[in-house]
């Protein structure tokens, strides 16, 4: 008898008041908010208030999130901190509270419906000497792995000094869900909510791109790092890429051409566009695509087998990203 995989839905989020309440007040978080609020615009910082407060039971309670999961016909969400609980501005002292209380409540979210939600926690990028700490401290709590943003302050995914995090990661088969959180083009992309819609895909495209080029996926091959919003711009414009690393010898940190490295990472299927999501998938392969929703804010999809659906894909590489893809690294096939 064939065996049917679940639906698995491997870009959903929680909310954690906790780790808000932990950081309240503290040296440096009023320096982020104010960040934040220069890189979002003020029009956006009001859309957000009223967004999250109208789904804060989704982001909250596990009855709501079911219920919710059930409608859209999803058998299993993995379930991320949301990427606002980063702190990446936290000192050594307030990082390990931050992450040790996001993965812990994290956890105890998930075990409120464990044949339905698997959950990854939270490493501090901006203290890399403890991010192997953090990621064991996560998998000891019975997640999955990890949620990244797309760099750290004056750190990108390409420096060494997360060269163990990269090793470590591979040994144990955590899963790596790149998020960003953020974008460096700050105060230009204030206005019309540019900080998401352009922000995100160019911050994805960024961090795979070190490391594709830096040689991270040739040195640790079993990486399972999963790029959230489809990997933003880069999987459908991997050909510049491809071209700087043939024709310019400063471009030739990876051992292959950069197009080759789509086949070793995994990306979720949060694109927005039937026609961007199947070259996706011609792009990196259909075993590398998995479905993703964003649950529950308002940049997600409602319907994310409804947006697979309209690809009209061939069947074995619609099941595929529906849940095998997912449900083969959850088991750490």
């Amino acid at each position: 008898m064939t065996h049917t995989p679940p639906t698995v839905d491997v870009h959903a989020h929680v909310l954690l008041p906790e780790v808000e309440a932990l950081v309240d007040g503290l040296p440096g978080h009023a320096e982020a908010r104010s960040l934040d609020a220069r890189r979002n615009g003020p029009a956006a910082l009001k859309v957000n208030g009223r967004m999250i407060g109208e789904r804060i039971e989704r982001l909250t309670d596990v009855s709501a999130r079911l219920a919710v999961m059930d409608a859209q016909g999803v058998d299993i969400q993995v379930v991320s901190p949301s990427p606002s609980h980063y702190h990446y501005w936290a000192d050594e002292e307030t990082a390990e509270k931050v992450y040790r209380l996001a993965n812990e409540a994290t956890a105890a979210h998930c075990s409120a419906a464990p044949d339905r939600l698997r959950g990854l926690g939270l490493v501090p990028l901006q203290h890399p000497e403890h991010a192997v700490r953090a990621l064991d401290h996560a998998l000891d709590q019975g997640l999955a792995g990890v949620e990244i943003s797309s760099h750290a302050p004056a750190r990108e995914l390409s420096d060494p000094a997360y060269e163990p995090l990269w090793a470590r990661a591979a040994e144990t088969g955590a899963l790596v869900f790149l998020h960003p959180f953020g974008c460096t083009l700050d105060e230009r992309l204030d206005q019309w909510y540019l900080s998401n819609s352009v922000g995100q895909p160019t911050e994805n495209a960024v961090a795979l791109s070190h490391l594709i080029f830096s040689g991270v996926l040739d040195r640790h091959p079993d990486l399972r790092i999963i790029a959230a919003h489809g990997g933003g711009y880069l999987p459908t414009h991997i050909g510049r890429a491809d071209h700087a690393w043939r024709a310019r010898p400063d471009a030739q940190g990876c051992r292959e051409a950069p197009s080759s490295y789509l086949k070793r990472l995994y990306f979720d299927s949060l694109v927005h566009d039937p026609y961007v999501l199947r070259e996706l998938v011609r792009a990196t392969g259909p075993d590398r695509v998995l479905l993703g929703s964003d649950f529950p804010f308002d940049m997600g999809s409602e319907d994310p087998l409804g947006d697979l659906r309209a690809t009209e894909l061939p069947a074995a590489a619609f099941d595929a990203i529906r849940g095998g893809n997912a449900s083969a690294l959850l088991r750490k096939d």
